[in-house]
């Protein structure tokens, strides 16, 4: 039965499918936003997309997916060496994609007010990019970036981005005009924080520490009723010195509220830490995407 499953779920051709639409999906809600509401309102982008519309607005017979195309070959370089060869080529694919999608997906938003377009824009683009990071490779720029340094360093893929395009925000403060650079800004962060929900969302994994005197009963239910592996850790109160046993488990956000009850119910005065992840390494409950 295992054995069918693995085939089932590595099959290239529906896996490659799968990637490909996600891809196709993410890069299409990108490039909307982009066509239909930062470049019309002279907005910034993120990464290697802002350098791009720098250059644009400088240049306005410079095409913007020609533009994209070209300056995603040095990173496409650096790519090659830092990260996986399954993740570099679905990155090929996904650049393309999307540098299509810019220079065929318009779009007109009937939103006049600066701030909603910001707003809208940066919802559109961090579902967009977190669709696109869903699936086994990205669309190129500094997206290859980002996934090296959560490979080698755990720094959120938002959290990078975010903090590389304060270079594209001090380019934009220097050459255009103010306002526009906030909105910008606006943009910027509203995007990366969805873009951050959209991948972790409610597979984001807490980690749970108890402390009491049941502890053997409580692991026992957690195994049983949650489905959950506990890890016996042995302690000492410094207070009192006796020996205690402290449970660790690691479970997804929809379970926390039911090993909570568990815990109430059995041992209302159990001393109870509960913890984010940024990242969990693991078969079952693991959830770092295989860049």
């Amino acid at each position: 039965m295992k054995t069918i499953s693995k085939k089932a779920v590595s099959h290239p051709i529906g896996q490659v499918l799968l990637n490909l639409l996600l891809l196709t999906l993410g890069s299409m809600l990108c490039a909307m936003a982009i066509n239909g509401i930062l470049i019309p309102n002279g907005f910034l982008s993120s990464g290697l997309t802002g350098l791009v519309l720098i250059l644009h607005y400088l240049f306005p017979f410079l095409p913007v997916a020609a533009l994209y195309f070209l300056l995603n070959v040095p990173v496409f370089i650096l790519g090659w060496k830092f990260v996986g060869r399954r993740f570099f080529f679905y990155s090929i694919a996904g650049m393309t994609i999307f540098s299509v999608c810019l220079a065929w997906a318009h779009a007109s938003f009937p939103v006049q007010d600066m701030l909603c377009s910001a707003l809208l824009a940066g919802i559109l683009s961090g579902v967009g990019g977190g669709i696109t990071l869903k699936s086994l490779g990205s669309a190129g720029g500094t997206d290859i970036l980002s996934v090296a340094l959560l490979k080698r360093f755990s720094v959120r893929i938002g959290t990078t981005t975010l903090a590389f395009n304060c270079i594209v925000l001090l380019a934009g403060a220097l050459l255009f005009p103010l306002e526009k650079v906030l909105y910008t800004l606006i943009y910027i962060y509203v995007s990366t924080r969805i873009l951050n929900l959209v991948i972790t969302g409610l597979s984001q994994r807490k980690a749970v520490m108890i402390v009491s005197n049941l502890g053997e009963a409580i692991s026992r239910k957690i195994l049983e009723d949650i489905k959950r592996g506990v890890t016996v850790l042995r302690g000492q109160g410094a207070y009192s010195g006796r020996d205690e046993k402290v449970l660790y488990t690691v479970v997804n956000f929809r379970e926390l509220a039911r090993v909570k009850q568990l815990i109430r119910q059995m041992d209302p005065q159990a001393f109870v830490v509960v913890s984010d992840t940024l990242e969990v390494m693991g078969q079952r409950i693991g959830n770092q995407p295989q860049y």
